[in-house]
């Protein structure tokens, strides 16, 4: 397994895609790696209108999600999941490749 994404992932990718004026056929959310906060690397999610030309996708039930091949080296093995907790609410990576991450929980290292 390259990288997947949980059904409730999926059903919210294709909810809040719905919600954006500019959708397309082709919306997806991109999913990447850059350097960055306090362990080093930082996950980024962002909705495009359409995959790059050497974007990797994958796809659940009408969701579509994008990686660049940078960001898969550090995504190999990763599932997305949507979570919702009385603390907090939104994507969360489970990426078997963290070594260490912050308190906070959006930067790691490999």
């Amino acid at each position: 397994m390259i990288f997947s994404l949980s059904d409730k992932a999926a059903s919210k990718i294709v909810e809040l895609s719905r919600a954006r004026p500019e959708t397309t056929e082709k919306t997806g959310l991109r999913v990447g790696i850059r350097g960055g906060g306090c362990s080093g690397l930082a996950y980024v999610f962002e909705f495009c209108d359409e995959p790059r030309e050497t974007d990797k996708t994958f796809e659940l039930q009408g969701a579509r999600v994008y990686i660049d091949p940078k960001s898969l080296v550090f995504l190999q093995g990763t599932r997305l999941d949507y979570v919702e907790t009385l603390m907090a609410r939104g994507f969360k990576l489970e990426n078997p490749q963290v070594k260490q991450s912050c308190g906070c929980g959006t930067s790691f290292t490999v």
